[in-house]
């Protein structure tokens, strides 16, 4: 053991009590600092100021590159979010279009009393024959068939005139075939009157009613329905609206030009009609339900629709 001497141990114990002293004076309630204790703050501080603004300012630098990088990722996701909702809008868009026109299609059905409707939606057209031909999403196994008429919510637009299995092609109002005929008539106020939409005028973009009686008043405005003769268009069905009357075959008859009423350039969602009526067999007097679609009289077939 260390051997310490009563002088030692006086010197010891005084610089204890020193130290204690000291200690009790620096931790007691004070509003003045001791000049040693001003002398060591201020230099300390004026070292962690000559510390701090450079390592501060460095740290800025950071903050402000790191916040510039944030700011780049959160306007890169904000023109996500853009694009998004500019397609999201897009979509809805579309999405209200498609249910006014399904509306319109199911609000039409109420008036569909003499045919069965079969909805279908374009999928193809040729730029070739854009006026003459489209080409449907149902097939023979939906149950499409030959010269099934075809119209949209606004009216009549064609015939099925091509079948495979699951696709259908429409023969359109503005063909250029020769014998595409179909029966029709002007909704007059006193009376109704006959006549054929046979072709169309390229230069007015309408459809041509031919063969009607000489006699007969038609006047600008009046609308022309399918006429129901030919056994294949159903009857009632709006085709368009005549926007002038002239005379032709030498003024013994008149022909009327007809502005159609569906839209043949936004061809979206169509209905098939597969046209039915009630026939009397004349042997028991029952009626019987008669699928008109390829069944065409031959009496009708040269006056009425096409050939």
């Amino acid at each position: 053991m260390p051997h310490f001497t009563s002088k030692k141990l006086i010197l010891l114990l005084v610089g204890m009590i020193f130290l204690v002293a000291l200690i009790s004076f620096s931790l007691r309630d004070r509003q003045n600092a001791t000049l040693p204790e001003q002398i060591i703050k201020d230099t300390v501080g004026l070292a962690q100021s000559i510390v701090a603004k450079p390592a501060n300012y460095i740290t800025n630098i950071f903050n402000d590159i790191n916040s510039l990088l944030t700011t780049y990722e959160e306007n890169k996701r904000l023109k996500m979010r853009l694009e998004e909702f500019a397609v999201l809008q897009a979509e809805v868009n579309t999405l209200k279009s498609e249910n006014k026109n399904l509306r319109e299609l199911v609000d039409k059905e109420t008036s569909l009393q003499d045919f069965n409707p079969l909805y279908a939606t374009v999928i193809a057209r040729n730029p070739d024959q854009w006026e003459e031909k489209i080409i449907l999403n149902k097939g023979t196994a939906h149950g499409v068939e030959l010269n099934m008429a075809v119209m949209t919510s606004k009216g009549l637009i064609g015939k099925i005139s091509l079948v495979t299995p699951f696709t259908s092609e429409v023969e359109l109002l503005f063909s250029n075939n020769p014998n595409y005929r179909v029966s029709a008539m002007v909704q007059g106020k006193n009376k109704d009157v006959f006549g054929l939409i046979e072709g169309y005028d390229v230069e007015r973009n309408e459809l041509l009613l031919k063969r009607i009686d000489s006699s007969l008043d038609v006047k600008v405005g009046e609308k022309i329905v399918s006429s129901g003769l030919g056994g294949i268009f159903p009857k009632g069905i709006l085709i368009g609206e005549v926007t002038e009357v002239t005379t032709d075959d030498f003024g013994l008859t008149k022909m009327a030009y007809v502005k159609p009423s569906a839209d043949f350039s936004m061809l979206q969602d169509v209905i098939i009609a597969k046209r039915s009526i009630v026939s009397i067999d004349g042997s028991d007097g029952e009626g019987t339900n008669v699928d008109l679609t390829n069944e065409v009289e031959e009496s009708t077939a040269d006056e009425g629709e096409e050939k």
